[in-house]
């Protein structure tokens, strides 16, 4: 069988099945006045314990975990501690005579039918969030035993329809050996993680994987997507050569983490990490990071009961920077809204949420959050080259109403490096048309292609139905990421990018040739994105660069850069 392979290697192991997520009712009916109060007093400690452990999840997470899985845990408490959700559960017990267990399982199927009835994506994408707390909440009323194993024998390979961003943080992940999923694709969350982890992994499987029982032997090759159940000796001697050239090809990879990324013509490009916590500072640098090009700020906020204060803020920015050793460090403020809430930050409902309120938009509205977060990041960058960048940028005036709040501050605090870059995060197609113009008002640009495709070619691509057009390669977003990087030079300031397509191999020597010379990306891929650069020139780059422009469609432009990469 074959799926999507989205994290490279072979394994061979044996299967643990996970079973699909149901609800089933147990029929039982309360007698008495007590049992009901028994079962309502059961559900509330039920649902007290679930927003405790995924306040603890959120607590313990690292940046592997991608933004959105960190919005949903967020969401997840908010839906835990909604007051309709336990009006219902209790009415339900009280008034219909239903143990906690039926009353929660109704509740839930009802609020999913609803959600998956409407006419709004939106909120149609929530009913996967209403179920996963269902889930959760029962785990606590049944008792352990129906929460399903967290730890594996070592050597296992996951089967599953799809891991939640709770289920993959709860996974011990170093007795597992590789994972296969009927759902996702390359952008999903199983294969960030499994990416982030070098698990070898391969996704999309569909119905495939309904014959596999639990101690099958699978082989699973996360390159090429191919799955074998119950291999010959044959399959298996084969395949286990492939992993052993796999394996030293890494340990070559990792050998060049010290050696600049310069090409054969003696342009050197530099190559920096996506971080999301002080955890991941020493593996990004024995990885060969040159840097942060992306600091998250929002896992400081999550997890808390109040927005952290200035000097909670410095301290932990001035802990960061000297972890760094004395390289550059992009921090991004506060980028929430959408998805991405915080409990004791209620956000009105908006028919449009990714297109609302939210990232910068915040700031400058609730200038006492920029402000705070602008004055600790000030106090930091006495202790290291610290950058600030700014997400969702829109338009000139949004970069000029920061630039007065932060020239306010910087009266106002002292021992700061008076120089510190400020830059814009390029993730709306409006800044990247209007690159000439914003690039005279800041010090660097950070190009975000996860947003900027998705808002160029209006995809949602956590929507299933749509998000196969979500396409880094479409034509119109790689001229915007080319001229964005043209103006930037023809201004004489810098451009990193950081978004997903930094480190996909198939897109090195695209970008190369557009002049980009700062990359950054999950720790992880920079060997293999420093190989390529090692290996080849900027001519030969620029050559690919100007022959991808000349096409008109993703699918040709792909199967172009896959003959190239060969």
């Amino acid at each position: 069988m074959k799926g999507i392979g989205v994290s490279p290697g072979i394994s061979i192991g044996r299967a643990y099945v996970v079973a699909s997520h149901t609800m089933a009712r147990t029929g039982i009916v309360l007698t008495s006045d007590q049992a009901v109060q028994e079962e309502v007093v059961l559900f509330h400690q039920a649902v007290e314990a679930s927003i405790h452990e995924v306040k603890a999840i959120i607590a313990n997470v690292n940046s592997a975990i991608p933004e959105e899985g960190l919005a949903i845990l967020e969401m997840q408490v908010e839906l835990l501690d909604d007051p309709q959700l336990a009006t219902d559960v209790t009415t339900k017990i009280g008034r219909d005579r239903k143990s906690a267990h039926d009353a929660v399982v109704e509740a839930i199927q009802e609020a999913v039918q609803l959600l998956k009835n409407t006419d709004d994506d939106y909120f149609r994408a929530r009913a996967a969030d209403v179920q996963d707390i269902g889930q959760r909440i029962l785990q606590h009323i049944d008792g352990p035993g129906n929460a399903g194993p967290r730890t594996f024998d070592a050597g296992t390979i996951l089967i599953a329809e799809d891991l939640s961003p709770s289920d993959t943080i709860l996974i011990d992940t170093s007795r597992i050996r590789g994972f296969a999923t009927n759902a996702g694709g390359k952008t999903s969350h199983t294969a960030i993680i499994a990416l982030s982890r070098g698990i070898p992994a391969v996704v999309g499987c569909g119905d495939d994987l309904a014959g596999i029982a639990n101690n099958d032997l699978i082989l699973l090759d996360g390159e090429t997507g191919l799955i074998l159940v119950n291999p010959s000796q044959d399959q298996v001697d084969e395949y286990q050569q492939k992993n052993a050239a796999f394996t030293e090809k890494q340990r070559l990879l990792q050998s060049l983490k010290n050696i600049p990324a310069t090409t054969t013509d003696g342009i050197t490009i530099r190559l920096m990490a996506n971080i999301g916590r002080e955890e991941d500072m020493a593996p990004a640098l024995e990885h060969g990071a040159e840097g942060v090009g992306l600091l998250r700020t929002e896992l400081l906020f999550l997890g808390k009961d109040a927005f952290p204060t200035e000097d909670e803020q410095f301290e932990y920015y001035k802990w960061i920077a000297l972890l760094s050793k004395n390289k550059p460090v992009t921090i991004r403020t506060l980028d929430i809204g959408g998805d991405k809430q915080l409990p004791y930050f209620p956000l009105p409902e908006e028919q449009n949420p990714v297109l609302g309120y939210r990232a910068i938009r915040i700031g400058l509205d609730q200038k006492d959050i920029l402000r705070t977060q602008l004055r600790a990041i000030l106090r930091a960058s006495a202790f290291g080259r610290l950058r600030i960048l700014l997400p969702m940028i829109s338009g000139v005036q949004e970069v000029r109403a920061v630039k007065e709040i932060l020239a306010a501050e910087k009266k106002e605090v002292t021992g700061f490096d008076p120089h510190i870059p400020l830059g814009i995060m390029i993730e709306i197609p409006s800044a990247a048309i209007m690159a000439d113009l914003l690039a005279k008002e800041v010090d660097f640009f950070s190009i975000g292609t996860n947003d900027l495709c998705q808002y160029t070619l209006a995809v949602d691509r956590m929507n299933e139905r749509v998000k196969g057009l979500y396409d880094p390669y479409n034509p119109a977003v790689l001229r915007l990421i080319s001229y964005t990087i043209g103006q930037a030079h023809a201004h004489n300031i810098g451009v990193c990018l950081c978004g997903e397509l930094a480190s996909d191999p198939l897109a090195t020597l695209l970008l190369a040739g557009m002049g980009l010379e700062e990359f950054s990306m999950n720790a992880g891929s920079i060997p293999l994105i420093k190989n390529i650069i090692l290996h080849s020139s900027r001519s030969e780059a620029v050559a690919v660069f100007k022959k991808v422009m000349t096409m008109d469609n993703s699918r040709d432009i792909v199967h172009y850069l896959e003959e190239v990469n060969r």
